[in-house]
């Protein structure tokens, strides 16, 4: 399978960010049209520091409080709190049913803030932080979905953020509307790896991208041993189900997912490939139980176990004991 690359922000109103290898997106006119100023100014400055999308947090305040704009009593937006205990444009936990992740009152003297644990930032140096000023709230919910695995874990980072796997769908929906080019965005969300030189690379081939993109819609699932979906998957039955979403058949169990295709030398996988571990009943290191869908170069797909919580997650694979190998199922 041969790499491309493919320079995501080049074209207009597109700018470099510092903190990760994709370049921030530029700006659509509906961004233009319907973003109040002042937050198309913060999403966009808070994207290039965080190296997160400004796309994906300009989606999620769009989702949490249209920008602010929620007047309705109860939200929480402007004062108070939602009835989950969520408070501000971004929609950022102050206790209640909500886990408090702003850390402490909702507006607190910076100086004197009273514990730490939480994501509350005085963004703007007004030596306040206040969940109900976007310039403090916007980059509290970027550092926030970068404790959760952003810029380069999107959807997990999302789905962490929100708790529903609905959610990763609606802010995604916004944020290619509100990109230049919405292949921006759609790239930036899924795990595109990198070059030598930080230059975003993808695919050539399109059956990688049905591949990756029919198990990230998995996202959030059970895991239950022998089902194929589309409400619960094993390891094998995601990596058959997200071949077959390509038009490819690939055998349904594990160990004859290992003997099919080409086996591909550790350094050399790309993202769609499959990488096997020696884990599970009737694992051996020839024989290995259990099977991924590569991202890049250190994150999988895969369906975990049946205690695990969600049950099909991103994860890491490139330092686990267990790792066997990697699968090309066909020429791509």
């Amino acid at each position: 399978m041969v790499l491309v690359a493919v320079f995501l922000g080049a074209g207009t109103g597109s700018d470099t960010s510092p903190a990760g290898c994709q370049p921030q997106p530029g700006t659509s006119d509906e961004a233009e049209g319907t973003i109040p100023a002042n937050y198309l100014a913060l999403y966009r400055k808070v994207g290039n520091e965080s190296g997160i999308p400004w796309t994906i947090l300009a989606g999620v305040g769009k989702v949490e409080s249209d920008h602010g704009g929620d007047l309705r009593p109860g939200s929480g937006v402007r004062s108070g709190a939602n009835l989950a205990g969520a408070a501000g444009p971004m929609q950022i936990g102050i206790g209640g049913k909500a886990t408090d992740n702003w850390g402490g009152p909702p507006r607190q003297r910076w100086q004197d803030r009273q514990r730490d644990g939480g994501f509350a930032i005085d963004g703007n140096g007004d030596g306040w932080a206040n969940v109900y000023d976007p310039a403090d709230a916007i980059p509290a919910a970027a550092n926030m979905l970068k404790a959760y695995g952003a810029p380069n874990n999107i959807p997990n980072a999302l789905l962490r953020y929100n708790g529903s796997t609905e959610y990763i769908g609606k802010v995604l929906a916004w944020a290619r509307r509100y990109a230049h080019d919405s292949v921006q965005t759609i790239t930036a969300a899924n795990n595109v790896s990198c070059q030598p030189g930080g230059v975003p690379a993808q695919p050539a081939s399109g059956v990688v991208a049905k591949v990756i993109t029919y198990a990230r819609a998995q996202l959030g699932k059970p895991y239950i041993w022998g089902a194929d979906g589309p409400d619960a998957y094993d390891c094998s039955g995601l990596t058959m189900m997200a071949y077959r979403a390509a038009g490819i058949s690939i055998p349904r169990t594990t160990f004859d997912q290992w003997r099919h295709g080409t086996h591909i030398r550790r350094g050399n996988q790309q993202p769609g490939d499959l990488v096997f571990f020696n884990s599970g009943p009737g694992s051996s290191p020839s024989n290995p139980g259990h099977v991924g869908i590569v991202l890049n170069a250190h994150q999988m797909i895969n369906a975990r176990c049946t205690t695990c919580r969600p049950g099909i997650a991103v994860d890491s694979y490139g330092r686990r004991a267990d790792l066997v190998g990697f699968v090309r199922p066909t020429q791509r």
